[in-house]
């Protein structure tokens, strides 16, 4: 399905690392259209060429090239449709704040939303249903927005991991346990990101705050959405059936990809066996896929028979990174099943997941004409 309505967008934090995949997808998108980029005040005035240090392996997109950077203030976006958020999260929180009061629809990669009550915290290729918050979020604001809202994508780490825990889970129902060990690349500390004698070498074992976003945001995103007494909307955290979640992060000197060691506990008994798990993995669809948005991949986790796969370099762009790939699928002695999966953090992990929940919210007439 395609969109022949083309849609103004705009980038926040468009100079920065996230920023800069964002233009990089977005130029050659089938019906966004980059109309304003936003940056520091040290940014603004300047052409974007003149504003930058590119570090994309595409050079900078002809129709940006001279477009002038300007402040992150709204009125340099009020024709746009969707504005993306790249922005660290030290400005992120009033900034994005801002757009939303100003009815703007925010597409945001920075942390600071994802545990607002009212936000929904969406990996496209798992549960959009949490769309269905946005009309409660506007309806709180002091003043309620009519057209204005915030969606965040999750945390690179995160994102890896629940693609295949939601394939598991449509299959063969509630997960009980989970332990995952990250592999993470530098990527994910932006740039410069970690210093060269930390990092060669070596394994870092310690990434501050990572493990308590990996544990909280999967029950945000595997559970559901419950109405109360009081009409009001909750996400539920996946308390129907608990989920015990255990993540240690690892930073390790690979530029992009993240590996994730993961096992799982089904609270089916007998559980599936690892050729039914497999099946599954790769049977799974997106809604994203289904009802045609352009940047959902055909292979939501793309399964590798290979017994030394996947590795970020060989399999990290398969599909320009936006689904995840599994491998090594066996039975696990301790709990039920194990296995590796590898999702680009820079992509899925980022600015590809932004994309496709915008595409998502287009189609679905979440965003108006």
């Amino acid at each position: 399905m395609t969109n022949a309505k083309q849609h103004k967008v705009g980038v926040l934090g468009a100079t920065g690392t996230v920023g800069q995949r964002f233009i990089a997808l977005l130029a050659e998108h089938p019906f966004f259209v980059i109309h304003a980029l936003g940056a520091s005040a040290r940014s603004a005035g300047k052409p974007y060429s003149k504003a930058v240090n590119w570090k994309q392996t595409k050079s900078i997109p002809s129709a940006v090239r001279e477009m002038i950077v300007q402040e992150c203030l709204p009125e340099h976006f009020k024709d746009c449709a969707v504005v993306f958020s790249g922005l660290d999260a030290d400005a992120a929180g009033d900034i994005e704040q801002t757009f939303r009061q100003a009815e703007l629809a925010v597409f945001s990669n920075a942390k600071n939303y994802r545990r607002d009550p009212h936000v929904p915290l969406i990996v496209p290729l798992v549960n959009p249903s949490h769309f269905s918050i946005i009309p409660q979020q506007q309806r709180l604001h002091s003043p309620p927005l009519k057209k204005g809202f915030i969606v965040t994508n999750a945390n690179c780490s995160t994102t890896g991991v629940v693609i295949p825990l939601a394939a598991l889970e449509r299959a063969f129902g509630p997960i009980e346990s989970c332990m995952i060990t990250t592999m993470q690349a530098i990527s994910g500390a932006g740039y410069p990101g970690v210093p060269s004698l930390d990092i060669m070498d070596n394994i870092v074992p310690y990434i501050s705050g990572e493990e308590e976003k990996m544990e909280w945001e999967t029950l945000k995103i595997l559970g559901g959405i419950t109405q109360g007494d009081d009409g009001l909307k909750t996400f539920d955290m996946h308390t129907k059936q608990p989920l015990r979640i255990s993540a240690s992060c690892n930073r390790v000197p690979v530029i992009e990809g993240h590996t994730e060691c993961v096992s799982v506990r089904f609270a089916r008994r007998p559980p599936p066996s690892p050729q039914q798990v497999r099946e599954a993995l790769q049977a799974y669809t997106s809604d994203a896929y289904t009802i045609g948005c352009p940047s959902a991949p055909r292979h939501t986790a793309f399964v590798h028979e290979e017994a030394d796969r996947p590795q970020p370099r060989l399999d990290r762009d398969y599909q320009n990174g936006a689904g995840v790939c599994v491998g090594r699928v066996r039975q696990c002695r301790v709990l039920d099943i194990k296995f590796v999966v590898l999702a680009n953090n820079v992509a899925i992990g980022a600015a590809t997941s932004s994309i496709i929940n915008a595409e998502y919210a287009v189609l679905k007439g979440i965003i108006g004409a």
